[in-house]
């Protein structure tokens, strides 16, 4: 009876620590990641939507890396791009951007590592090649 009941114990142990992991706050590193990706993933959806207005295809590129110094100034710039406020999805994702950059000046400054400042690679990302399959 006693190995079952340590056995038991421990089972319930591990499934706390288990909890307790995915509870977890986000770092600020995890949190200007997963905000990068999604400004990115909502940016590419915009461009092939067929229902936006014109001036969507006039907009600056916004493929970020956040391990590269020059997405700041490509936040900056796509903040302060002066067309498209009328549409409502433009100004939602410039209102992320605007976030995405106070995060990454204010917030998490000293967490964060640039590895690279490599300007031209926010215009032409290297994509990862497409499964054929």
């Amino acid at each position: 009876k006693l190995p079952t009941m340590k056995m038991l114990l421990s089972l319930i142990a591990l499934l706390s620590a288990a909890l307790l992991a995915d509870a977890a706050p986000p770092t600020c590193y995890s949190r200007v990641l997963s905000l990068s990706k999604e400004i990115t993933e909502s940016f590419k959806e915009l461009q092939t939507s067929k229902a936006v207005d014109s001036c969507v295809e006039t907009l600056p590129r916004l493929y970020l890396d956040i391990h590269n110094y020059c997405v700041l100034a490509k936040l900056r710039d796509f903040v302060a791009y002066p067309r498209c406020e009328r549409v409502l999805e433009v100004s939602e994702l410039k209102e992320k951007a605007r976030s995405l950059y106070t995060i990454m000046i204010s917030y998490c400054r000293r967490d964060l590592v640039f590895l690279t400042d490599d300007c031209s690679a926010l215009e032409n990302p290297i994509l990862p090649p497409i499964d054929p399959s």
